[in-house]
């Protein structure tokens, strides 16, 4: 198995150059540029030959460039106990977070459809655990709802793929998009409460016609 270069020899300088590829990756596409290896040399003011020892194509240059956090939760400190409040503070980061990340987001979300790329880019979010952390006070007054479905189905309607949607194909600005998830995720929530509080649909009640 091939050693990546920069895990050889002198590793604080290829950390920081390889750091420096990577920032200069970034940059650009915050200005709408998706980088070829060469551009994120020359931005960073590296030699082409040095950099494409760290990526030797375009795809492993933006893949490094996608976003990466180490946070657990989006909650603040002492955050309050009702779900609903809790997933709103965590849909207002989120979508704050995906704003942000956006251009290194949809460069993610492109190279993850392209024929032949294996697992997703994106597939590594911590957005559903996000979602959990918000509602995880229902495991303790609703034990019988699927927490982490709820969060799957809520992450579904929010983040880049969402975000594209909206803004490219329906029109919407990223204001409106934002708020539309935001109303989305809480829909989702209130939906699963709505369904909970109901209870179980007797069997043969509302299972005739439509699709």
């Amino acid at each position: 198995m091939a050693v990546p270069y920069e895990l050889t020899g002198r590793h604080q300088q290829k950390a920081r150059t390889r750091r420096a590829l990577v920032d200069a990756t970034r940059e650009l596409m915050a200005q709408g540029i998706t980088p070829t290896v060469e551009q994120a040399a020359a931005v960073s003011g590296i030699s082409r030959t040095t950099a494409y020892r760290y990526f030797p194509n375009q795809r492993l240059l933006l893949v490094a460039a996608h976003p990466e956090t180490e946070q657990v939760s989006l909650l603040p400190d002492s955050p309050p106990d009702d779900p609903a409040a809790r997933l709103d503070l965590v849909m207002r980061a989120f979508t704050r977070l995906t704003l942000e990340w956006e251009p290194q987001l949809r460069a993610s979300l492109r190279l993850s459809l392209e024929p032949g790329a294996g697992q997703p880019v994106l597939r590594g979010g911590r957005a559903i655990g996000w979602i959990e952390d918000a509602l995880a006070p229902l495991r303790r007054t609703h034990p019988e709802l699927d927490v982490r479905n709820l969060a799957v189905a809520i992450r579904s309607a929010t983040g880049i793929e969402s975000l594209v949607w909206l803004v490219d194909i329906a029109g919407l600005t990223r204001e409106q998009a934002v708020r539309t998830m935001t109303r989305s995720a809480r829909a989702l929530l209130d939906a699963a409460l709505a369904a909970h509080a109901a209870g179980p649909i007797p069997p043969g009640d509302g299972a005739h016609g439509g699709i």
